[in-house]
This record gives structure tokens, sequence and C-alpha cells, in this order.
């Protein structure tokens, strides 16, 4: 089939003869089991004699038999599949990752049952680890930790720590809620400190506790990145069902089994490229879309093509999961009693077919738009504290080197006339209420500086910032100016402290003449508010910011003013804070009042 894919048009001798060809290498390959490992993983890669295909052609490969990949990200699965190969598939690649696929089917469907639980009729296996022939999976609570066996299905987790003979009753974390439930990263290590970061963290608003269950490895955190991927996916998949609001159980079961297989294709190709992991997203549907722009338009398309899902035609995802002897596959599709034609079911999944690929295709290249700018932003994410600094100051005195200088000449009265011209305009438009035509009409002024730019090439000038770090400090003189800099930090955090605290002090009347004062100040503001017209109010505003700085308020500042203002404000007490640690029933306070 992958030879007529190549070439549709041969003749039938020609294609004979390679089927001949085809069933050399079949023979063949089953002789590789023996072969070095390193050798086994790069030789489907490195071949450039046999036959292969296109894109083009895997797609349309994969709407005949949705095995190898899902018609939804077929092309995403191509491009990883062929990332060493300039793009084509070769027929021992295809070969091998077909058998990957059956023997992981066959791996899964041998795995033990979760001890203490039964599995639903449409539960499947998707992964298990932590048994004597896996690596091992640690849950930790609090400071303690308990090794176990971790399984996953399409509708849950099931962790079964380890005892003395067998393993314990499973614990279950439900992942078909919905919402209110998420996993991520996390970081662990010996009497709670995060060490490594090789954990995931399952929160739920149904649990108290958070469940947080690490993959050791000795270098990486691939385990646990594939774990995370795929809990994601399934917690993902019920998300959509409940969101798609889908009632008929054929085409929730048809959206199980597309997820189901997408799990044995990641499972496949991780066996099969061993030594360069491939992304999981490039595997599976939900993931995939949930990060790419526009991602929910595929799934919106998604959704209309479930409508003309028939579980008997051999193109469903169902139906492949039954001929690979899924019994809980089985157990669905037999309770169907519609029967679509052969030729109706062809109409509609080829409309549904060309529909979703226009809306790929189109998503496809936005991605690669999107993935070309976050290159750009990569350096800067790669900088320390310093080097960000220096760059978001040069920024800011780009942008203030622009704007700042002439604010300054007309609040400073450096030029009375350009000062009295801009209060007249700014008082009449406040009066007059043209503050939308003049937001307006700063916004066509911004229009025609970016067309100037574009026309000027502005962009082609300055291709890079430069920013200049070197300073003239010694070693010594900077560490002290960091420590000036910590200091000043502190002295900040204080002052809002201490600020938020007297807030509090009045209005909860802890200094009840202060808090006579200020209720006072609000009832007279409020009904300066209710019977003043606002507009009125903010030319008073404006008038008192651009007298500020002149030479008439200068000579008329009442300085005794500010001083009892200050004086004020420096008598009101605060509420005693008392820092306390963590109590042992898990609960702490870190403010107490003092009665």
């Amino acid at each position: 089939m992958i030879c007529q894919i190549k070439s549709p048009y041969l003749e039938l001798e020609e294609c004979v003869a390679k089927e001949k060809e085809e069933t050399k290498v079949i023979t063949k390959s089953n002789q590789q089991d023996q072969i070095p490992l390193f050798y086994s993983d790069i030789m489907p890669l490195l071949v450039d004699r046999e036959p292969s295909v296109g894109e083009d052609a895997f797609v349309w490969l994969v709407t005949v038999v949705p095995l190898i990949a899902d018609v939804v990200n077929g092309r995403f699965t191509f491009e990883t599949l062929t990332a060493t190969t300039v793009n084509r598939l070769h027929f021992p690649a295809y070969d091998k990752f077909l058998k990957e696929t059956d023997g992981c089917i066959k791996h899964l469907q041998k795995q033990e049952m979760p001890s203490g639980v039964d599995l639903v009729d449409d539960e499947f296996i998707l992964h298990v680890e932590g048994t004597a022939s896996t690596s091992r999976v640690v849950r930790h609570i609090g400071v303690t930790s308990w090794p176990g066996k971790l399984t996953l299905t399409n509708y849950a987790l099931y962790f079964e720590a380890s005892g003395v003979i067998s393993y314990e009753d499973a614990i279950k974390i439900d992942l078909s809620k919905g919402s209110g439930q998420s996993v991520k990263r996390a970081a662990t290590g010996p009497w709670g400190a995060p060490l490594y970061n090789k954990a995931i963290i399952y929160e739920s608003t149904e649990l108290q506790e958070s469940i947080v269950l690490e993959f050791p490895e000795m270098a990486s955190s691939t385990r646990r990145d594939h774990w995370l991927a795929l809990v994601k996916e399934v917690m993902l998949l019920h998300q959509f069902i409940l969101k798609s609001k889908l009632e008929s159980p054929v085409q929730v079961w048809e959206m199980h089994a597309r997820t189901i297989l997408g799990i044995i294709r990641l499972h496949a190709a991780r066996e099969m490229l061993r030594i360069s992991p491939p992304n999981p997203k490039s595997f599976l549907i939900f993931s995939l879309f949930e990060e790419l722009p526009k991602g929910d338009f595929v799934l919106e398309t998604l959704v209309e093509s479930l409508k003309n899902v028939n579980s008997g035609h051999p193109c469903s995802a169902s139906s492949i999961l039954r001929n690979l002897n899924v019994a809980q596959a089985c157990a669905l599709c037999t309770d169907t009693k519609e029967i679509t034609e052969e030729s109706e079911v062809l109409s509609g999944q080829a409309e549904n077919i060309s529909s979703l690929e226009s809306v790929i295709d189109q998503i496809r290249d936005e991605a690669c738009e999107v993935n070309m700018a976050k290159a750009t932003t990569e350096g800067l994410k790669e900088d320390g504290v310093s080097d960000s600094y220096a760059v978001l100051m040069d920024l800011l005195n780009s942008f203030s080197s622009a704007f700042l200088p002439w604010l300054q000449e007309v609040l400073t009265w450096e030029k009375p006339g350009t000062t009295v011209m801009s209060v007249g305009v700014t008082l009449l438009i406040v009066y007059m209420e043209w503050i939308c035509q003049t937001i307006a009409t700063l916004l066509l002024w911004t229009v025609g500086k970016m067309i100037w730019a574009r026309r000027a090439r502005v962009g082609d000038k300055y291709t890079k910032l430069v920013v200049y770090t070197d300073s003239d400090q010694t070693t010594l003189e900077s560490l002290v100016s960091a420590q000036h800099g910590l200091n000043t930090l502190n002295e900040i955090m204080q002052l809002a402290n201490i600020s938020i605290l007297k807030m509090w002090s009045i209005l909860i009347s802890k200094a009840p003449k202060h808090t006579n004062m200020v209720m006072m100040g609000m009832a007279t503001l409020a009904i300066v508010l209710a019977v003043v017209p606002f507009k009125f109010i903010i030319m008073s505003f404006i008038l008192y910011i651009f007298t500020t700085t002149s030479k008439l308020r200068k000579n008329t500042e009442n300085e005794q003013g500010n001083r009892r203002l200050k004086e004020w404000w420096d008598s009101i007490p605060v509420i005693p804070v008392e820092i306390v640690e963590k109590q042992q029933d898990g609960s702490s306070k870190s403010v107490c009042y003092d009665h």
C-alpha cells in the first residue's frame, strides 16, 4: 500500500514487483531483534533506498487506515516521525512503527487491574509504572514517601501503595470531572525540600490536600513529562466531551477511541525513537490543539464531524480498536442500532476530512508564525536579573526620552506660552466633553506614525537593541550597591506595610479621632461629587497640577499645612503584628490582634 501511495499510477507489474520487495523487507526486519539497541533504533531512519512517501500521501493513508495516525493531527505526527529523514517516511520506519503499536496494545492488554477497584465497561489501561519490571513511582504525603504502582486509564489514575507481599487497595484519582481540577509540574526532595523537579501535583476542589507523585530519574525528567502529558490529555478529553455536550454513546466512545489510539501511538514512537524521545503533543489531539493558536476551531470542526460517525465503518477509531481485539470497544459498538449506507458514510467522511484539512492548514501556518515569534524571545528569558534590569531601564529611557522632555517643559513653565496654550486646550476639551474625539485623534495620529515608519523602513535600520552593561565599579562596590538596593527595597516594603496597617486602623476605629476626621472628609467629598458636575472637578484638578510648579504657587506654598498633615499621619497608631510559625494542625496565623 505504501508503494501505491508513492506512485498511484504505476502499472500492475510494477506494483507486483514492489509488493515482492516489501515481503523481502518484512522478512529481513524479523531478524533485527538481535541487532544491538543503538543500531536498531536509528536504522529505520537512515535508509535512503527503500520505498518512501511524503506528507500528502501519508495523510491520505491515514484517512483510509487511521491506525498509524489520526486525520486531525496526521501532519504533525508525520513531521515527528520524519524529523531526521528530510520529511520522507521510509518503509522500514513505517513497518517498525506498526509493529511497535501492535506490541504496545498487547502489552497494555496484559496489565493487571488495579487492586480493590472495578473498571467500567469502556475503561482501558493506557500506562502502568511502578511494578517490578518498570521504573519506580513515589507518592509524597508531607515529609513521608510511599512507593507504589501507578495506573492510568481513560477515566482515572490509580495509585497502589507497595505492601509487604502485595499492593494495597488502589486510590482513585478521577480525571473525568471536567472542571475544578488541575495537574502541573512539582519539585520534591527530602523532608519536603523542593530539590528535584521530577514530580507532578494533582489538585482538585474536592480534595483537602494535593496529591504529589514523583518519577525518579538520574538525569532528565522525561518520565515526568510523559506522565504529565498523558494525564492532561485524559483531562482535556473529558473537558471536551462536557463542553461539546456529546450525548450519543457512539460519539463519546469515538473520542475515547481516538484518545486511546493517540496514546498508544505515542508509546510506539517512544519505543521506536528511544535515543531522542518525540514531543508527546504531536500524537495527542487535545494537548496539541490546546496549545496551538486557534486550535479551538479544529475542535469545533471535530464536533461537527462526530455527527456523521458510524462505529461500524472501518475508518472509525472505534472500529480500529474492535479489530485489534480490544474488549472494551466491542461493548459499545455492538449497541449501535443505526446502520448507515457505505456510500453515505464515504461522502460524509470526505466532507469532514476536507473541512478539517482546510482548518488545520490555516492553523499550521499561524503556528509557524507564532513559533518564529516565540523564538525571538528565548534570548531574553535566558538573561539574568542584572541583564533583565539593564534592558528594562534602557527601554524605559527610550520611551521617556521621547515624551518626558516636552511634558517637563510644559509642567515647569519653561515656556509659559506653550504651558498656557496646553492648559487652555485641555480645559476646553474637558468642558466641551471632547475626550472621546481627542482619544480618536491620538489613535489616528499613532496610525499615521506607524505608516510613516513602514514607508521609511525604520525597522530595517534598527535590527537590534544594544544595551551596555559595563560599569566603572569594582566588585566590592557592586556588592555594596546591591546591598543598598536590597535595603531600599526592604524600606519600601516596610513603608507599604505601615501604610496599610494605618488605613486598617482608621477603618476599624482603632484611632477614633482620626476616624472621625476621615469620615467627615469623605462625607464632604461625597456631597461635592453629588452636587458639582464631574467635568468641573476634573478641570479643577488639571488647574491644580499645572499651578503646582508655577512661580506664583511656589511663593504662596503653605509649608505649615504640609507639616501638619505629616504630623497627623504619623500620629495614627497601627495594629500590632506578631509573626508565628506554622502550627502542628496545619493552620497558621501571620497577624494577631490585641483586644
